[in-house]
């Protein structure tokens, strides 16, 4: 039980890493964006984020995994990181979270 609660606090920290990130054309974060499609934590300390962008052409399709790769890399006890860009399902406004919704004044 200490593993999952170890492993637990690992994906809190990467999530409130991953909320510093914002979109560059809308003004909220990635994860309450629903970019983040996925957060998987071996007990190595390796993290593999699945995530996705707003579209295929957006930007920041080189620059933003990097940029994750990098800020999940801080998170204290994560050795490595693996970011997945898919497109699979496509992004699509429903992923926003009420945060997001309510930033953006769709709420």
């Amino acid at each position: 039980m200490a593993g999952s609660n170890h492993i637990r606090e690992l994906e809190d920290r990467i999530v409130e890493e991953l909320r510093q990130i914002f979109d560059p054309e809308i003004p909220v974060n990635i994860y309450d964006l629903g970019l983040i499609y996925g957060i998987d934590i071996e007990s190595s300390g390796k993290a593999t984020i699945t995530m996705t962008l707003t579209a295929p052409n957006c930007p920041v399709a080189e620059t933003l995994p990097v940029d994750i790769k990098e800020a999940v890399e801080r998170v204290r006890g994560i050795t490595q990181a693996e970011v997945i860009l898919t497109f699979d399902p496509p992004w699509n406004k429903d992923m926003l979270s009420d945060e997001a919704m309510l930033e953006l004044g769709l709420l």
